[in-house]
């Protein structure tokens, strides 16, 4: 007889687990939302020429960065296509606006051409990429906010170039970012190629929607997914079983769980008796971002010509501190043939115009401040023990390949490998 295995959680990291458990084991996959894929969560949006499907969470991937997403989408024929990743950064209602695809876009504001600001902060963009480069050979305890102060930088470089592409990759507030150790800020604009202005990635979108690939994985899981069933406990019997509770009663006995959750929701389902030994998930807090898909033009740049797949904004509200919204053109991104315009913005400075909007929806993503990054390299200890296993894309960057990595490695110690690889690829995200 299979042990029994269930899998809580149906963003990318539960998904992927129990896809790649069904076979060996009898497993069970738990989902609390409505729809299946967590951040990967496309919406039809009717349009005059048909139904028009829009990514909201999870958008793009790279090949050398993505080695594992990119091998599950080949596995599962998945067709994917090119996109453009070009940027701009909108600051104080338009008073400084570029963006970074030409020299045309990088001076389109008036008089920027002759700002000794703007000047400046190009010529610091580069002198930060070669001295960013060079520390990746010297790892420091360096924070990224205390390397722009050593070397000097200028606030423009700082609030108008590295926090708003922070903002937008991370999807966290930027002042945690300016806590992220350089070294590991340093590394990943590296392998992204922002470190440089040749050689960078191509990035791919998944044709017709990134929910394709959900779909193909369920119709392999096949009544194995459990929707509308939020968790509220787990509990380990005196038996060894594990038990799922909700708010309608209990779910099975279980011989292993795992946790494919965001860390937090992990540590608030373990019961009091389970925390002591599993101290390091309490270190983990996550940013609440409201996402609109709308068809609002005035949450992008001013100047029509600077937008760009992904657009930062920043104002000083009404209590005198800093908001930021990241809004990405959907159009650009997907190449969405369709005269409307779809954009997807994170956290409105302004709402939408009622009637543009089209969904809402609500993502958490972890937070990497000091105390994250100090229990990170505790969570494998964790794995395992009682029969009770986490993944999630916390234990990397908190992107989709991590999530992937993760469930990949949680498969790897049950004695199951991916179907196309013999051993695990370790390069990751970072």
């Amino acid at each position: 007889m299979k042990d029994r295995i269930a899998v809580i959680g149906a963003g990318v990291a539960g998904l992927s687990t129990a896809w790649l458990l069904r076979e060996r084991y009898d497993v069970t996959l738990v989902e609390r939302n409505a729809y299946i894929g967590g951040h990967t969560h496309t919406v039809e949006v009717d349009s005059k020429a048909g139904s028009v499907p829009v990514d909201t969470g999870f958008i793009v991937y790279n090949e050398p960065n993505y080695p594992l997403l990119t091998r599950l989408f080949d596995w599962l024929g998945v067709d994917t296509q090119p996109t453009d990743m070009s940027f701009s950064a909108s600051i104080d209602a338009g008073s400084i606006e570029y963006a970074g695809s030409s020299l045309q876009t990088l001076f389109a504001r008036p008089g920027s051409l002759t700002d000794p600001r703007h000047l400046r902060m190009l010529r610091e963009i580069l002198d930060f990429n070669r001295r960013a480069t060079r520390q990746l050979q010297q790892p420091s305890s360096l924070t990224l906010g205390g390397f722009l102060e050593r070397h000097g930088y200028s606030r423009e470089l700082r609030d108008h170039y590295l926090l708003p592409m922070a903002a937008a990759i991370w999807s966290c507030p930027v002042e945690a970012m300016l806590a992220y150790p350089m070294h590991s800020f340093g590394r990943f604009f590296a392998n992204h190629g922002l470190l440089s202005l040749r050689n960078r990635p191509q990035w791919r979108t998944v044709s017709g929607g990134s929910y394709l690939y959900v779909k193909a994985m369920l119709r392999d899981l096949g009544q194995r997914a459990v929707r509308d069933c939020p968790v509220e406990q787990i509990r380990r019997g005196d038996d060894g079983r594990w038990s799922l509770h909700t708010a309608d009663g209990e779910l099975g006995n279980f011989d292993q769980v795992v946790l494919a959750c965001h860390a937090d929701e992990a540590w608030a389902m373990l019961s009091p008796g389970l925390r002591a030994a599993r101290a390091p998930l309490a270190g983990f807090r996550y940013q609440e971002n409201q996402a609109v898909l709308h068809s609002d033009s005035r949450l992008m740049p001013r100047l029509r010509r600077v937008w760009s797949a992904w657009n930062y904004r920043s104002e000083v509200d009404t209590s005198g501190s800093r908001a930021v919204c990241v809004t990405y053109w959907m159009n650009r991104l997907q190449r969405l043939d369709n005269p409307q315009p779809y954009f997807v913005t994170l956290n409105p400075l302004q709402e939408p115009a009622p009637e543009t909007v089209h969904a809402r929806m609500v993502y958490h993503h972890p937070v990497y401040d000091s105390e994250a990054l100090r229990r990170q390299p505790q969570l494998q200890s964790l794995q395992g023990r009682d029969g009770l296993w986490l993944c999630g894309s916390y234990f990397g960057y908190g992107f989709h390949e991590d999530a992937l990595r993760s469930a990949v490695e949680v498969a790897d110690r049950l004695d199951v490998q991916p179907p196309w690889v013999t051993g695990l690829d370790r390069r990751g995200a970072a």
